[in-house]
C-alpha cells in the first residue's frame, strides 16, 4: 500500500505544531510542512483548503483535513491513525 500525501500547516514557535510532528515522526510519516507564520499565500492556501481554519497545527490526508494536535491524537489513541497513514 503507498502512503497517503500527508501535508501541515505550522507556525514558528507553536507548541501544538511541534507536538502534531513529534507525532507523526514518531510513526515515521512523511509529511510536507507549510510554514504560516508571516501569513500570505500558504494562510491564504490553508484557509482556501480547510474552511473556518484560524489555528494551526492544520493536518492533511491525501487533501483531507483532520484538524489539528488534538484532532490527530484523538485518533491515535483510538487506533484509528495508522489505518488513515497507510500504516
Amino acid at each position: 500500500m503507498s502512503q497517503p500525501k500527508v501535508e501541515i500547516y505550522t507556525k514558528w514557535g507553536c507548541p501544538y505544531c511541534v507536538m502534531a510532528k513529534s507525532l507523526l515522526d514518531g510513526k515515521g510519516v512523511a509529511y510536507e510542512e507549510y510554514d504560516v507564520t508571516m501569513g500570505g499565500e500558504k494562510r491564504a492556501e490553508m484557509e482556501a483548503r480547510v474552511p473556518g481554519a484560524r489555528t494551526v497545527p492544520q493536518v492533511l490526508v491525501d487533501g483531507k483535513p483532520y484538524g489539528g494536535f488534538d484532532d490527530i491524537n484523538a485518533l491515535d489513541r483510538k487506533g484509528e491513525l495508522d489505518p488513515v497513514l497507510g500504516l
